[in-house]
């Protein structure tokens, strides 16, 4: 895997480039829809790539850990083969999921105890065995285990779990280091830069993940309860130390705003449930602002969702035809909409690509910004 730099912004940090994987190109900035079981929910393979434009998805390493299982996805070949997604997949390394676990795990040196949330059975995530589970799954792009505290921990707690984050990183790139992929093709090792809320240890997270020299670079811990402004301030550190040569990847964020704001600081990729989990609740992203579509004043606008012609989904899909699904709770109402703030969320990092190369970003940043947060 490679990374090439096309562009720079002159008003920003802001850049565009290109992943190179073994599964295809990926063209940065790049949101990624979340696949959490193999698939994104409601949404076709077919639609998710002609439609919305997906380059690559994730995957969930702690929910493919437990449901098919490893055994399954060896036996097809990967995930890849298994859910017949043949462009790029990142997985996640677990680090989250057992975050928000907090009350059924156990965190300790050898790696985390936690209680499956299906059936209540236990298991250990180590260092190790997630860097296996992920071999194993076959993502081009693999994440290293972490612990991710809350955006309100204290200085004392986000250092342990930052020193016992950077312990557990060294055991997962010597576990990639002696192991080989199962599939006939390499796979990437990102480490996750985590800190909570504190400058000094993002910086010193980032010095060591660097240590690895590994091909990407991950940063994990933000959009944890903390304010939009100290994440903002965090990916601003963290980047002035990682080096500009290698992707990076902002997990979990966020919201349009976030994106905007966190290409401007120099991050390359995202990945977000709320595209998709907003959609199912009938709350969708558009250029103008956001439309909670179950709300009466929709019943009569037979316009489209994107009413200045930029259009995410089959145009004959109405304001009043999308919240009478949604009023009836036909489950066409979550594809359409689901479909709809994938690709709006695709159209928006192509088109800050675009601005990036013309170098008009800041000029459009600024504009969009605003646009994007309004309430319709």
């Amino acid at each position: 895997m490679n990374f090439t730099i096309e562009a720079t912004d002159a008003g920003s940090s802001a850049r565009c480039g290109v992943l190179h994987t073994p599964h295809g190109e990926v063209h940065t900035p790049i949101f990624m829809p979340v696949g959490t079981l193999g698939t994104v929910k409601g949404v076709f393979h077919r639609d998710l790539e002609r439609e919305a434009g997906a380059e690559i998805i994730l995957g969930n390493t702690y929910h493919l850990y437990l449901r098919p299982g490893t055994n399954i996805l060896e036996a097809a070949g990967g995930l890849h083969q298994f859910s017949a997604w043949h462009k790029p997949i990142l997985t996640d390394s677990g680090g989250f999921q057992v975050f928000s676990l907090a009350a059924n795990r156990k965190l300790k040196e050898e790696g985390c105890l936690f209680q499956s949330h299906i059936d209540g059975s236990r298991h250990l995530f180590t260092p190790e065995n997630v860097v296996d589970t992920q071999r194993s799954i076959g993502a081009d792009i693999m994440m290293a285990l972490d612990e991710c505290p809350s955006g309100t921990a204290d200085f004392e707690y986000a250092q342990k779990s930052l020193d016992l984050t950077q312990r557990w990183l060294a055991r997962c790139f010597e576990r990639f280091k002696t192991t080989a992929p199962k599939y006939g093709y390499e796979q990437a090792l990102f480490p996750i830069v985590q800190g909570c809320v504190y400058p000094e240890l993002r910086k010193t997270a980032a010095e060591y993940a660097m240590s690895f020299c590994p091909q990407g670079y991950a940063i994990g811990g933000l959009a944890v309860g903390e304010p939009a402004e100290q994440m903002y301030q965090m990916i601003e550190v963290v980047n002035a130390v990682l080096p500009a040569s290698k992707p990076r990847y902002l997990m979990g964020v966020g919201t349009p705003e976030n994106l905007l704001e966190a290409i401007a600081r120099g991050v390359d990729m995202f990945d977000c449930v709320m595209p998709t989990r907003n959609a199912r609740n009938g709350m969708l992203f558009t250029n103008q602002g956001i439309i909670n579509i179950r709300n009466k004043k929709w019943e009569r606008d037979f316009s489209p969702i994107d009413s200045d012609g930029i259009t995410f989904v089959d145009s004959q899909y109405s304001k009043a035809y999308l919240r009478h699904l949604f009023v009836c709770n036909e489950m066409l109402a979550a594809q359409i909409a689901s479909l709809h703030n994938l690709g709006f969320y695709l159209w928006l990092v192509r088109t800050a690509r675009r601005q990036i190369i013309a170098g008009t970003f800041a000029q459009w940043k600024t504009q969009m910004t605003a646009q994007v947060k309004q309430r319709l």
